[in-house]
């Protein structure tokens, strides 16, 4: 089995951009990859939970955004899989995008892309793994916690594309 490492990027705290968060928590809660003691609330506790052993077992990563720092991370893998939210800029509500290591340019000092991230992987530490992004689409990104109804009927779509995608 490839070892696979999922990251999932986004703000948690503004509705549907969170909505890689969200997908992260079901998937460690599949894979028994979040602590028993977490509270239901606390997204974040992927990011300390200790996994159990399992070999069809992913790892799973929450970041606000993509850095530079984590193409060290991603080199150790054999694939990667972003999760990401969009507001419309494509045209399918869940969409997946295989990836290929290359320097994308960005009129934000602060926006880092998953091709980006691989081609740093690639040059720093001499492998990039095999990627894609699935990214879905949300509707609403006031100041909440909580997924709109569309978003979340297409973030357990995301969940089984990324399930049947790890078993590849």
């Amino acid at each position: 089995m490839s070892k696979c490492l999922i990251i999932g990027y986004g703000n948690p705290d503004r509705e549907d951009d969170g909505v890689a968060w969200h997908i992260l928590k079901v998937l460690g809660q599949r894979y028994d990859r979040i602590e028993t003691a977490a509270a239901d609330d606390d997204i974040s506790a992927i990011l300390f939970a200790e996994p159990e052993h399992r070999d069809d077992a992913p790892d799973l990563m929450g970041e606000l955004q993509l850095m530079p720092e984590i193409a060290e991370t991603i080199s150790t893998y054999d694939k990667v899989c972003f999760v990401d939210a969009h507001t419309g800029a494509y045209p399918h509500d869940v969409t997946i995008t295989p990836l290929h290591a290359e320097f994308q340019s960005s009129p934000f000092t602060h926006h880092l892309t998953p091709e980006t991230c691989l081609e740093l992987a690639k040059a720093a530490y001499g492998h990039a793994p095999v990627g894609m992004v699935i990214s879905v689409r949300g509707y609403q990104f006031g100041f909440e916690r909580t997924l709109s109804t569309e978003t979340a009927a297409l973030a357990n779509e995301a969940i089984d594309k990324i399930v049947a995608w790890i078993k590849e």
